[in-house]
C-alpha cells in the first residue's frame, strides 16, 4: 500500500498542480505557500484542503478551486504598495493570499457568519494588514475608495458601476461576469484616463454576486 503523503508533500504536490494551470508568477506562488489552504476549510472536506477542486463552505458558498485563485490573483497584478478591495470573503482564503502581496487589503461580505469565521482564522494567522467587513460587496467599499485593485469572487451580468467607480486610473479589476452560472468568462478591466479596457481571459464558473445583506 501506499503511505499516505505527508503535508509538506501534499503542498509540493498542491504548487505542482498551480503551475501545471498556468500559475507561474513567482510572487503569487509564494504567497500561495505561505497560505494554508487547510485552515480555510472545515468538517468533511478539510481532507481535501490541497486538491485542486472548489469545496462547499457556510451560507451555501464555495471556496474556490486553487488554481483558479491563482490565476485570478495572477491577473490582477498586484505590486506590493497596492491598497486591494476583495468583493466575496467566502472563506477568507483568496483575502488571505491577497495579504502577502498588497500593502492592505480590505475585504467585503454579505453573510455576517462568513466574516466572522474568516475573521478568525486571519487573527490565528496573525494577518495585520486586512480588514474584513459584513456589507453588500455590489456596492464596493466607498469610505476606503479609491483602490488600486479590485477582485470579484461572485459573478454579475456586468461589472458594477459602483465598483468601476472605485477603481482609480490605472488600476485593475478582475472578475466574472455572465447571465447564467454556466456560461461566464473572467474579464480584466483597466481603468484608462480616457475610459475602460475589457480583456477576456477564460471561462469560469462562479457563485452569482448577490445584492443586500444575508441573513446571520
Amino acid at each position: 500500500m501506499t503511505p499516505n503523503p505527508t503535508k509538506a508533500e501534499r503542498q509540493m504536490q498542491f504548487l505542482f498542480a498551480l503551475r501545471s494551470k498556468g500559475v507561474t508568477d513567482g510572487r503569487v506562488l509564494t504567497a500561495m505557500e505561505k497560505t494554508d489552504r487547510a485552515m480555510f476549510v472545515k468538517g468533511h472536506f478539510a481532507d481535501r484542503a490541497y486538491e485542486d477542486m472548489p469545496l462547499p463552505i457556510a451560507c451555501g458558498q464555495t471556496i474556490s478551486q486553487p488554481s483558479v485563485v491563482g490565476l485570478m490573483t495572477q491577473a490582477l497584478q498586484v505590486n506590493p504598495r497596492d491598497k486591494v478591495l476583495e468583493v466575496g470573503t467566502g472563506s477568507g482564503y483568496q483575502a488571505a493570499i491577497l495579504s502577502h502581496l498588497a500593502r492592505r487589503v480590505y475585504t467585503v461580505d454579505r453573510y455576517k457568519p462568513l466574516i466572522n469565521d474568516a475573521r478568525a482564522v486571519f487573527s490565528a494567522l496573525d494577518i495585520t494588514n486586512l480588514t474584513a467587513f459584513t456589507a453588500d460587496g455590489s456596492h464596493g467599499l466607498p469610505e476606503q475608495a479609491p483602490f488600486d485593485r479590485i477582485l470579484v469572487t461572485a459573478a454579475a451580468e456586468d461589472p458594477p458601476g459602483p465598483l468601476l467607480a472605485q477603481l482609480k486610473v490605472g488600476g485593475i479589476m478582475v472578475l466574472p461576469v455572465g447571465q447564467s452560472d454556466s456560461v461566464q468568462s473572467l474579464i480584466r478591466v483597466t481603468r484608462k484616463d480616457t475610459g475602460f479596457e475589457y480583456e477576456e481571459l477564460r471561462p469560469v464558473r462562479f457563485v452569482p454576486l448577490l445584492e443586500g445583506l444575508g441573513k446571520d
